[in-house]
């Protein structure tokens, strides 16, 4: 649902690789141990093979305040690895013949913009043109309270369109929200229970379900942010992302989804074929990740604390998932690694070197930097003895002192180098560096 600052997903270069048939578990063990320890991960993978589990692993707390450990059974929010879901559903409505890809969705919402051009294959590939509402400042103070379909919908179309109909892609929860209550409607039941009906309880999936139930022993677990110490992030409200990041799961559960979606186990080849076909960088439901000579398809999620990652290789018949309760370092640095131990290709165990700071200390830094570079501006700030930096319409994240005057996220791969006396900071991310200049 939410975007964190630059990420970079590309998980690999091309090059030939061979597929490790007994990889090294300990190594990969050591591996998140080392992030555990050092609090830079909390949250669980796992891998199959041939359609069977052949690695898991859960890190880190389910309920940090009381200590309780996460297991193979927690389950956390998946953000929009649940439009894989949706695309799913919305395809099971177009082989019985209830939905109509090609139709125009002013029958079901006539106030969005654009509604008589826009058809549900635009919203399934995220070419509507409608704007993504969660990239809005204000989304963050209303995202917690409960939202009727008549609000959601009147929020979406507020925000009118960014650009027209099918002339180009571009990512929008908005779509996903959409295609959540067509669904509703074509079907006369709740999202919830299409999900249960044609996904989860054919294929088995026991830890999956769409937001909150009753029982408390099946309740998700809490996410978490890093700054001093895991702190709680606030829950969005499940009626706010629906069928665009509602959806709550295990690592082992969405694997058992990829083997069943990929084997053609919920959707007709037509249907996944479909899905698969890229247009812009967009699938439906799918976009590609590619790991050296071999191209997977899946999708990451992200909401409140919780990111996650899922992805299926043809070759070898891998699928892998990752979720985090609590991240603080890059996702896409723990899958490359794991698929390297699962291909046999080498990684590293990281190190982590800090340097303690007073809070006194951190005052040089604070301050607004702009940059000719990039068209967003940046604010540091400091929590106590925690340099914070938000670059504009987007989250705020720690950073860690690494040595005088320079700091990381490592979640994103940034380090951030100051010069007090100039008034001047570098960004590094992704090989770029980038001049700012304090205001």
């Amino acid at each position: 649902m939410k975007k964190i600052f630059l990420v970079i997903l590309t998980l690999g270069i091309l090059c030939q690789v061979v597929l490790s048939q007994n990889f090294n578990k300990d190594k990969l063990d050591d591996y998140f141990d080392v992030l555990e320890s050092n609090n830079k991960f909390m949250g669980s993978v796992a891998v199959s093979q041939n359609g069977e589990i052949i690695y898991s692993k859960s890190l880190g707390f389910s309920d940090y305040e009381k200590k309780l450990k996460a297991n193979e059974s927690t389950k956390y929010g998946i953000g929009s690895i649940s439009k894989t879901f949706t695309a799913v559903l919305v395809f099971k409505g177009v082989e019985e013949k209830r939905i109509d890809i090609n139709q125009t969705i002013n029958k079901y919402f006539p106030t969005i913009e654009n509604s008589n051009k826009i058809t549900i294959e635009d919203l399934l590939y995220h070419r509507s043109g409608i704007h993504n509402f969660t990239d809005d400042k204000d989304y963050l103070t209303w995202n917690t309270q409960p939202k009727t379909e008549k609000e959601m919908v009147t929020i979406i179309a507020n925000k009118g369109s960014d650009f027209e109909p099918n002339s180009k892609s571009q990512y929008s929860n908005s779509n996903y929200i959409l295609l959540s209550y067509i669904l509703e409607k074509s079907y006369q039941k709740s999202y919830g229970e299409l999900l249960k009906e044609y996904i989860t309880a054919p294929i088995g999936l026991k830890n999956t379900y769409f937001g909150e139930t009753v029982n408390n022993s099946n309740k998700k677990c809490n996410s978490y942010r890093y700054l001093d110490r895991w702190k709680l992030v606030p829950e969005t409200d499940i009626s706010v992302p629906m069928g665009a990041g509602g959806i709550v799961s295990t690592p082992i559960d969405l694997v058992k989804f990829s083997n069943a979606l990929f084997d053609g186990q919920l959707l007709n080849s037509e249907s996944l074929k479909k899905m698969m076909t890229i247009k812009e960088n967009f699938g439906i439901g799918l976009f590609q990740i590619p790991f050296y000579n071999k191209v997977g398809f899946g999708h990451t999620g992200g909401i409140d604390g919780f990111t996650s990652v899922f992805s299926h290789f043809s070759d070898g018949d891998i699928s892998y998932a990752l979720i985090s309760n609590g991240t603080n370092y890059t996702n896409n640095d723990i899958s490359i690694s794991v698929l390297s131990a699962v291909y046999n290709k080498p990684y590293e165990t990281p190190t982590f070197s800090t340097i303690e700071v007073k809070s006194e200390d951190l005052d040089k830094y604070l301050g607004i930097y702009s940059s000719a570079q990039l068209p967003m501006k940046i604010t540091v700030t400091k929590n106590n003895n925690t340099l914070i930096a938000q670059a504009t319409g987007q989250s705020s994240f720690p950073l860690e002192a690494t040595e005088k005057d320079k700091f990381k996220f490592d979640q994103a791969g940034i380090v951030m180098e100051f010069n007090p006396s100039e008034k001047t900071m570098i960004l590094k991310q992704g090989g770029g560096q980038f001049l700012f200049t304090k205001n």
